[in-house]
């Protein structure tokens, strides 16, 4: 039971409070179970002002925005859920500048109306502005890391925000020292782009194809986005109320990075599997070569759409790298999926697959 006192407070600092509202509706999984209470801030003053004061009073709290990286646990949170509502984005010929809680595309449709570039072929992506640097958000050859010009933080130990430079996060694959870490909040996020309405160089081959461009070159953003959301759409990696495929966090897992030392016998277990001569999908890296999860995935006997219609939690009929609730899941039904997922690779490859979604009340 939440102090009145401090409900009081909480709602004086300009949020919204609601008790028992079921965290499906706020994930793109449309799972998790209910929040003990709710307090939604749409503005950046109220947000700093709530989780100093819950932080000061050693109220559990969870920070949810877009909701689309997380898989929280059917028994849902005790305590409260800070909803990240602020929405503000400004462009000007050099910067994007966006609040923690603005939709991601929304920035992007927002440079890319402006007639600046950059940001282009990180369309489509579902979540909020504030998890791009945590998550360092990446598609198509780009990732927020390379265009992060600085990110406004709140530092829950000492209750200070401040700016901080891109080199001070810690960005690597898919992470950041944010990520993980209860320790600091993204408030907003700074962006350079392009001031000429070009792209970034093509760098995915993919996308370069589907464009009928070469790798390197540079097309109009409107151009770049169009065929990045249609690619994504192709996979439900674009949210759809009445598509199944989209009810996802996006790519479960993440692409593994097998160490140089390693490599060979992983090589050798792949060739066993499908045969001498078969290209595998393999990148140079950090820390030694990447491969492909959803190649994995696949090799490993998991087809698009297992384990079949019925069940209440499969892989995207679009996508082996996505699970999905198909309307009738719980988060104890992906989660067993997702370490069959897991287990199996691993036993015929030796490869272990780690989630990209942070869990909460769960664990994979």
């Amino acid at each position: 039971m939440l102090d009145p006192r401090i409900r009081a407070r909480l709602a004086d600092a300009g949020a919204v409070i609601s008790e028992q509202v079921p965290l499906s509706s706020l994930t793109t999984l449309r799972l998790g179970g209910p929040a003990e209470y709710l307090a939604e801030c749409t503005s950046t003053d109220a947000l700093v002002q709530v989780i100093r004061l819950l932080d000061q009073h050693e109220v559990p709290l969870l920070l949810i925005a877009g909701g689309s990286n997380l898989v929280i646990g059917d028994d849902g949170f005790k305590g409260v859920v800070v909803r990240i509502a602020t929405g503000g984005i400004s462009v000007s010929d050099s910067v994007v500048r966006a609040d923690a809680g603005a939709e991601w595309d929304a920035v992007v449709a927002a440079a890319v109306a402006a007639g600046v570039g950059g940001l282009e072929c990180l369309s489509g992506i579902p979540g909020s502005a504030g998890a791009t640097p945590v998550q360092n958000v990446g598609a198509y050859g780009v990732e927020v890391g390379s265009l992060l010009r600085r990110v406004h933080l709140l530092d829950r130990l000492t209750g200070e925000t401040r700016w901080v430079e891109p080199g001070a996060l810690g960005l690597g694959y898919r992470t950041s020292v944010l990520k993980h870490s209860d320790h600091a909040v993204v408030l907003e996020i700074e962006l350079d782009v392009r001031a000429d309405g070009l792209s970034a160089p093509l760098g995915y081959r993919e996308l370069s194809a589907a464009l009928g461009a070469e790798q390197g070159e540079r097309r109009p953003t409107a151009q770049v986005r169009d065929h990045v959301l249609a690619l994504r759409r192709g996979k439900g990696m674009v949210l759809d109320p009445a598509d199944p495929d989209t009810w996802s966090a996006g790519s479960f897992f993440t692409n593994p990075v097998v160490p140089e030392d390693r490599l060979p016998g992983v090589l050798e277990a792949i060739d066993s599997r499908v045969g001498p001569g078969v290209r595998i999908p393999q990148y140079p890296a950090d820390g030694g070569t990447k491969l492909s999860a959803a190649w994995l995935i696949e090799r490993a006997g998991f087809a698009k759409g297992f384990p079949g219609p019925d069940a209440p939690a499969s892989l995207s009929t679009k996508h082996t790298l996505a699970l999905t609730n198909r309307g009738s899941a719980t988060t104890a039904d992906l989660v067993a999926l997702a370490r069959q997922i897991r287990d199996r690779v691993e036993e015929v490859f030796g490869v272990r697959l780690h989630p990209e979604p942070v869990t909460v009340g769960c664990a994979i």
